[in-house]
């Protein structure tokens, strides 16, 4: 017979915490648990087990004072922890059932309503923000959306500016002194503040970024479409058809083709000598 999951076990079912020089029990030496005779954790053979409500109780036979008792296995309780997720100016509020016994820490990712976010802040029953905290010790934990993230951008126009954003993949990223579309319009990225300074030429992943400055690209900037055929093919040998391969125009392509009109050849007359 063999546990729910393999590990050292306290005498009242508890998970048994792992020292740093406390050996593990060898394979052949059962299961290591917390043995009341030897006060000390030791490997045990089980014996029997016995299913208890939503856990299991197992008689155990300590291998080195031969002590027979019961260890206790229960699943953790869980409580509910209010959690406020914030996706740019939008919040929510949900409550979340955790596990009392699993540490949270700020940083940590989790799946929620079919989207991914990011811990930013754990507060305990007084309010206090902590680093990292046992689930049954938060009051309240707030997080923001992490697969999809919130851009700020500044746009120039002349002597104008405003502030707009754009939401991008958490991978996303920017490079100064290149083109962006945006809002229907083409301009270049002047640069890209990331909080511990600006960069002008350099890439930057969109998770690191706290504002992006882009300045409206003139005229003479902007790349010129082809016209004829022959800009055209040239255009798709340097790439700048995107992802169309064919040089040549759908209705071109999908025209059928016309054959050669005969001409009426008129037979001349030999003249007769």
């Amino acid at each position: 017979m063999n546990p729910p999951f393999p590990g050292k076990y306290k005498a009242n079912g508890s998970p048994a915490e792992v020292m740093e020089d406390m050996p593990e029990p060898e394979d052949d030496a059962g299961i290591g648990a917390d043995c009341p005779s030897c006060d000390d954790i030791t490997g045990h053979d089980i014996l029997k087990e016995q299913a208890k409500g939503s856990g299991t109780d197992y008689l155990v036979r300590c291998l080195t004072c031969s002590k027979v008792h019961t260890i206790q296995v229960r699943p953790p309780r869980a409580v509910e922890i209010p959690f406020i997720l914030s996706e740019g100016p939008s919040t929510e509020l949900v409550k979340i059932d955790i596990d009392a016994d699993e540490r949270l820490s700020i940083g940590d990712f989790f799946e929620q309503a079919e989207a991914m976010w990011e811990i930013n802040r754990i507060e305990d029953k007084e309010n206090q923000s902590r680093k990292s905290l046992l689930a049954s010790k938060i009051s309240r934990i707030n997080a923001t959306r992490a697969d999809v993230l919130r851009v700020r951008l500044t746009l120039t126009k002349g002597e104008v500016s405003i502030s707009s954003h754009v939401n991008v993949p958490r991978d996303t990223t920017f490079k100064g002194g290149s083109l962006y579309d945006f809002a229907g319009e083409t301009w270049r990225i002047r640069a890209i503040h990331t909080g511990e300074g600006r960069t002008m030429k350099g890439t930057v992943t969109a998770q690191n970024i706290k504002r992006v400055y882009l300045h409206e690209v003139k005229q003479e900037e902007k790349p010129r479409q082809p016209r004829t055929e022959k800009e055209r093919r040239q255009a798709w040998k340097e790439g700048r058809l995107g992802y169309n391969p064919n040089p040549i125009k759908k209705e071109i392509a999908n025209k059928p083709e016309q054959k050669p009109a005969r001409r009426n050849m008129q037979r001349k007359k030999k003249k007769r000598i």
